[in-house]
């Protein structure tokens, strides 16, 4: 398939404090010709499945956690080109979701940078196990995820977007991160989600949200945020693919980044 290569227009500004470590940093997006790239201090990191290095609550690309929501912005806006520096080794929570990133990109400005040729997917991928399952076929940005808990409330939530790039920005970029409450004790003993608060993060109780909900199945829009973000690391275009992913996380994503990666490769 052939694609239109996108960078900024001009560099993107960002401060906050990391998502899980609570460290300050600051971020510049800056423009590139290069494909996409993490850089602290001297270390540099492509994007791409086989860099991820943890999937533990965030996926960490080299050192750099919680990439995750600025590579969906960059997904939903289908920027292919851009160098993200960083002063501390985690992207920032912000709001939670992926929204203030797009407000920053946008105000950037997108700029079209030539083309390039992505090969097709021509077969069905699917990865599964007792606990998920993802399938990723050729299409035209057809994307759903099944939220699934079972006996726990909500017990089953579904999102979908039959045009992923043109319903990105309003509807899955402002979805938040999320909790069990029965989590919340863990999650301060590790020193987790320092960077979130009642405001940035949404927390499921018993039998309903214990914080005001920005859509009344965000759980399942903010899972698939994180999905666009981790398949993104593959390099294909979510307008060019129909996937459907039912429990995945993380580390399930990137596996499926990884088939994904594979499977366009050109045979010798």
């Amino acid at each position: 398939m052939q694609v239109t290569r996108r960078t900024l227009a001009s560099p993107a500004h960002l401060d906050g404090i990391g998502l899980h470590t609570g460290t300050p940093v600051e971020v510049t997006i800056h423009p590139s010709d290069q494909g996409i790239a993490f850089r602290l201090g001297g270390d540099r990191v492509v994007a791409a499945p086989e860099n991820v290095t943890d999937t533990t609550r965030c996926t960490r690309l080299g050192g750099i956690g919680t990439i995750e929501h600025l590579m969906s912005a960059f997904a939903g806006l289908e920027i292919t080109d851009a160098e993200v520096e960083l002063t501390s080794p985690e992207l920032p929570g912000l709001d939670g979701s992926a929204k203030l990133f797009v407000e920053a990109l946008t105000c950037a400005g997108l700029i079209d940078i030539g083309g390039q040729t992505v090969p097709d997917l021509y077969r069905r991928l699917f990865i599964q196990d007792d606990h998920y399952e993802i399938a990723i076929a050729r299409g035209a940005g057809h994307w759903r995820y099944d939220f699934l808990t079972g006996d726990r409330w909500p017990g089953s939530q579904g999102f979908e977007l039959t045009e992923i790039v043109e319903g990105y920005k309003e509807h899955v970029a402002p979805a938040r991160t999320f909790a069990f409450v029965e989590e919340l004790p863990m999650i301060m003993k590790y020193g987790l989600g320092k960077g979130l608060d009642k405001d940035s993060a949404l927390i499921l109780g018993e039998s309903d949200y214990e914080n005001p909900a920005r859509f009344a199945d965000e759980p399942a829009r903010h899972k698939l945020l994180d999905l666009i973000g981790d398949l993104y690391l593959a390099g294909v275009p979510i307008r060019a693919l129909n996937v459907v992913s039912a429990k995945s996380g993380h580390t399930a994503n990137v596996k499926a980044a990884a088939m994904l990666r594979q499977a366009i490769q050109p045979t010798e």
